[in-house]
């Protein structure tokens, strides 16, 4: 079966949401738009501020580029997943300082983004200029694309359209840096300190099973820790365990993770599961 690409997977998933949470997520999209087209606004319209974010991308080696786009990407992709995955309780809290993005780093990683988008439209624009002139070129490029920028004036269909190109590209962008350091799928990463102090504890109520770690018998009375795909496992066995890899033992379940291509990997996952019509 050929793999979905990054749009049709992320319309798939929108597709599976009520009216109202369209609506809803439609409203937090375009605030989110307008909170980067001020960025934007406001970094183009100051040459000192320019220049700083424009030193502080030079000071950026590709792997940190790479990682200041996935953290960007992170922090869109959060708005969707608060719709597709309610909470429940026992579940952990929102990892805000995984998708939260100071004022620099936004700054910084909407020019870069900027700066691709506009070679990308006209490759031979910025190669014929000094740095010190991209500031009016991109100053002039926006001003002719600033209500797709912004979203102004947006309806929700064309706003979630846009919201899929955003997430579109930065996937791409992700991708194509090397994102992950050695480019692999499946490596390991430890679950984050938030999910595993969220995970409950529950009483054996009839003996007999095993720990999938130990191999030994959990026994009835004693309290064991429970994983959100409902497999239990000694507290002294998990841990030492998720310290090392976010995974369910049983069933590869992917708990929360504090490394950043770890977790979207995770969420990509996730909403790959969902266009597909699954239930997770």
């Amino acid at each position: 079966m050929e793999e979905k690409t990054t749009g049709s997977t992320i319309m798939a998933a929108l597709s599976t949401l009520t009216p109202p949470q369209i609506s809803s997520l439609t409203t937090t999209i375009s605030a989110l738009f307008h909170l980067h087209h001020r960025r934007l606004s406001s970094l183009l319209s100051s040459r000192t501020l320019f220049s700083l974010s424009l030193h502080h991308l030079h000071t950026l080696s590709l792997n940190q580029k790479s990682l200041l786009i996935a953290r960007h990407l992170l922090s869109i992709l959060s708005h969707l997943s608060h719709f597709l995955h309610p909470k429940t309780p026992g579940s952990p809290p929102n990892n805000t300082s995984m998708v939260n993005v100071n004022h620099r780093d936004l700054d910084s990683v909407l020019l870069l983004l900027l700066l691709c988008e506009l070679h990308q439209h006209d490759p031979e624009s910025l190669k014929t200029l000094s740095p010190e002139k991209w500031r009016e070129s991109l100053s002039g490029y926006v001003s002719t694309t600033m209500l797709t920028l912004s979203g102004i004036g947006f309806s929700d269909s064309e706003t979630l359209r846009k919201y899929v190109e955003v997430v579109t590209r930065c996937r791409k962008f992700v991708e194509v840096m090397g994102g992950g350091g050695d480019g692999k799928e499946g490596r390991e990463v430890a679950a984050s300190v938030a999910a595993v102090v969220a995970l409950p504890s529950v009483e054996v109520e009839q003996g007999g099973k095993e720990c999938a770690v130990c191999k030994e018998e959990m026994r009835e009375g004693r309290d064991v820790c429970e994983l959100p795909c409902e497999h239990r496992f000694h507290w002294m066995c998990i841990l030492p365990w998720l310290i090392k890899r976010n995974t369910c033992p049983c069933c590869r379940h992917q708990l929360p993770t504090d490394d950043v291509y770890g977790e979207l990997e995770r969420q990509w996952a996730v909403l790959v599961k969902i266009s597909d019509g699954y239930n997770y």
